[in-house]
């Protein structure tokens, strides 16, 4: 399987977990909407590629429950037993979670900066993000048969 690390930045803080990586096209057209907040790209990106906010939500739901502020045992404890691939969606909260949000895994990793409009593909090799794009809907079982298209708007950057 593809997959891919994204990583959201917003005004609250990061986010970082793996998703398959033909749900980009999804994240990209739901920065064509400008979010403000990884909740906002999120659902944008759902209405796309079903299932990934509920996926991603009740994973980080499960972090907040198991790390604390100044207490990361449990994420980083996931870091050293789980393949890199198989982590859980987490909070950038320290240097250490920062490092892995920025860590590729097999087809590499994408990082969404909102508070900048930026998307910087530190190592992309599915497929090239680009500024206009057309992809099939997936409703979190199967392709639909319908497809979307997007276009980022002017004040977006792609870089790399």
């Amino acid at each position: 399987m593809n997959l891919v690390r994204i990583t959201i930045v917003d005004m609250a803080g990061g986010l970082s977990f793996v998703a398959e990586a033909e749900s980009l096209t999804a994240f990209a057209a739901a920065c064509s909407r400008n979010p403000l907040s990884a909740g906002d790209l999120l659902a944008g990106a759902d209405s796309y590629y079903g299932g990934l906010r509920d996926r991603v939500m009740n994973g980080l739901a499960i972090f907040d429950e198991r790390n604390v502020p100044g207490c990361y045992d449990a994420i980083h404890q996931a870091f050293d037993f789980c393949q890199p691939h198989e982590l859980p969606p987490f909070r950038v909260v320290d240097s250490r979670t920062r490092e892995v949000s920025l860590r590729p895994v097999k087809t590499g990793v994408v990082l969404f900066n909102l508070t900048q409009k930026r998307i910087v593909q530190l190592q992309n090799s599915y497929r090239e993000i680009t500024r206009t794009g057309r992809a099939p809907i997936f409703d979190g079982a199967a392709h639909t048969g319908r497809m979307f298209t997007y276009r980022l708007p002017r004040d977006w950057a792609i870089v790399p």
